[in-house]
C-alpha cells in the first residue's frame, strides 16, 4: 500500500474530528471516564488492529490514551491509517 501524498493526507485530516499530524504520523490523544473505560477502548482497537493487520503505536497513563498512527511498510500516511483512525473515533 503507498504512502499518501502530503495534500492528500491533509485534506483527509481535515474529515478527522481530533486528529493531528505529529512528526509526520496521524496522531490523538482520546481520554476517558477512567482507566477501566481506557482500557476498554484499547481492548476493542486491539482486535481491530489485528484483523487489519495494522497495529497503533500507543501509550495509556490512567484515563488517557494517545495514538500514532503511520504506515512503516508504506513509509508515510496510507488508507490504512485513516481507516483505522476512523473506526477508533468511532469506537471512543
Amino acid at each position: 500500500m503507498p504512502a499518501l501524498d502530503t495534500d492528500t493526507v491533509q485534506s483527509r485530516l481535515a474529515e478527522m474530528p481530533g486528529w493531528i499530524l505529529e512528526d509526520g504520523k496521524l496522531t490523538r490523544e482520546f481520554t476517558f471516564h477512567d482507566f477501566v473505560a481506557a482500557f476498554a477502548f484499547m481492548t476493542a482497537v486491539a482486535l481491530e488492529a489485528e484483523k487489519a493487520a495494522h497495529h497503533p503505536e500507543w501509550f495509556n497513563v490512567y484515563n488517557r490514551v494517545r495514538v500514532q498512527l503511520t504506515t512503516h511498510d508504506a513509509g508515510g500516511i496510507s488508507d490504512k491509517d485513516f481507516a483505522l483512525a476512523a473506526r477508533m473515533n468511532a469506537l471512543a
